[in-house]
């Protein structure tokens, strides 16, 4: 009776509609976040939930993960490291062919060519890739991740990283700084002739510099730079800061003539320390692959035609979908009409807790990409409903020192029907044209449904 005698205090679900109507005639509410699972998986996000395995297996996975120790090891030429057989270029993001390819991964393919002394000549370059004569496969085939187009070629030099804990090696390039790189698709002389300087002065210096210093602890690092204010995507002056102060030394000591050219070019690039973390944040994902009936992503990437994932119960397949143009701010006179769809492997930053995961460590960061303070933090709490864990290492003073939300699910992602934050670079349309922007974009629904049909014909009927 007493419900019936009091005032009515109502839970409201779903659509505001019923809980704006009931506060309009001053009725007190408890409205609940809830949304329904992503059309169509239903039946297969019961099946994976009903596998005996998934708890378990998602606990290792992202164990693994979060305990993963990465140390920048060395810097070494591609052709020494990778296999590039042949003429074989890397890319970034799930494979591609050049009929397919966007516009910045096919100038940066061309810058590639060019670079590599293959052809002296812009049009026999694209004669040259279109015809199939040169082999194009993702960076992460080969324990690698590239930024934006990504394109590894065998004479750039890369950055070694290996986890001191599960024994992991991944690689990614050296970052070339901003505007017009080949990363974003230029490829004029200014770019060829900066990237003929990194070929001769700055991974050379670099590669000795590191065996000098010996092993530079990256987790650490990363998780400095987190209470100094960046969220290591598109935010990595303190980190970049930190990686110069720890390898100053050694460079003067490695390169007395260079040195000055060097620690100028790293000083006043404040995303050189982005390639570094991106392999810190491969080594770890990677020591959570194949875990049988894991639904955990181990790789978001995008090639600027598709966005992929990659889960770890499911070995080396990738689930994609259309990538998306990110939403931002732009330079200059560039607008959306000049973006080009979501590009890169930077994506390995959210999917190791980074990034636009861990906005709410660095605030600052809307001044790049758009928004306000508040809609930075609330990115960051919403990446909780769909991740495993808070990272151990990696925490955010505004939110109490919580870890930032790490190990996305691919069922809590069709469970509450949110996708992953990402903020990225905008990659003109126009191969040559370079960057345009900065924003945020969200992955394709479609990747993450595909991921989940496959988990379910995969799963395992409960006892």
């Amino acid at each position: 009776m007493t419900l019936l005698s009091g005032p009515p205090h109502v839970i409201t679900v779903g659509a505001g509609l019923l809980r704006e109507s009931l506060a309009a005639q001053a009725v007190t509410t408890t409205p609940v976040d809830w949304r329904p699972p992503l059309p169509g998986t239903e039946g297969a996000l019961a099946r994976v939930l009903a596998d005996p395995r998934l708890p378990a297996a998602n606990e290792r996975a992202v164990a693994r993960l979060i305990s993963a120790r990465p140390v920048l090891s060395a810097v070494r030429r591609a052709s020494e490291v990778l296999e590039l057989g042949g003429m074989t270029f890397l890319h970034a993001g799930p494979p591609i062919t050049w009929e397919r390819a966007s516009g910045p991964l096919r100038g940066a393919l061309i810058g590639a060519m060019l670079l590599e002394g293959y052809t002296h000549d812009e049009e026999d370059a694209e004669r040259r890739l279109a015809s199939g004569e040169v082999r194009l496969e993702p960076c992460h085939h080969h324990g690698t991740v590239g930024p934006m187009a990504g394109v590894v070629s065998p004479s750039m030099w890369m950055f070694e990283v290996r986890d001191a804990e599960h024994g992991g090696v991944a690689y990614c390039s050296l970052n070339e700084g901003l505007g017009k790189v080949l990363r974003y698709g230029a490829y004029g002389p200014e770019v060829l002739e900066r990237l003929g300087w990194m070929d001769r002065v700055l991974g050379p210096v670099l590669s000795a510099a590191i065996e000098l210093a010996g092993p530079i602890d990256l987790r650490g690092m990363i998780a400095q730079a987190l209470q100094m204010g960046d969220e290591l995507h598109n935010r990595n002056r303190a980190a970049t800061s930190l990686l110069l102060r720890e390898l100053a030394p050694a460079v003067v000591d490695a390169s007395p003539r260079d040195a000055a050219e060097v620690l100028r070019f790293v000083g006043g690039n404040d995303h050189f320390f982005l390639n570094a973390g991106m392999a810190a944040g491969k080594v770890a994902t990677d020591a959570a692959r194949g875990v049988p009936g894991s639904s955990l992503v181990v790789a978001m990437a995008r090639n600027g035609t598709d966005f992929g994932v990659q889960v770890s119960g499911l070995g080396d397949r990738w689930f994609t979908g259309p990538a998306g143009v990110p939403d931002g701010l732009y330079l200059g006179a560039y607008g959306p009409a000049d973006a080009n769809p979501d590009i890169g492997d930077s994506t390995i930053t959210e999917t190791s807790g980074l990034g636009g995961f861990a906005m709410a460590a660095a605030p600052a960061i809307v001044r790049f990409v758009g928004g306000e303070v508040a809609d930075a933090v609330a990115a960051t709490r919403s990446m909780y409903e769909i991740t495993l864990a808070e990272h151990p290492a990696f925490q955010i003073p505004g939110l109490g020192f919580r870890g930032t939300p790490v190990g996305i699910d691919v069922t809590l992602v069709a469970r509450t029907g949110l996708l992953p934050v990402v903020n990225t670079g905008i990659a003109g349309r126009l191969a040559g044209t370079g960057q345009v922007g900065a924003g945020l974009v969200r992955p394709p629904v479609e990747a993450f449904t595909a991921a989940l049909l496959a988990l379910a014909e995969s799963a395992k009927d409960p006892l």
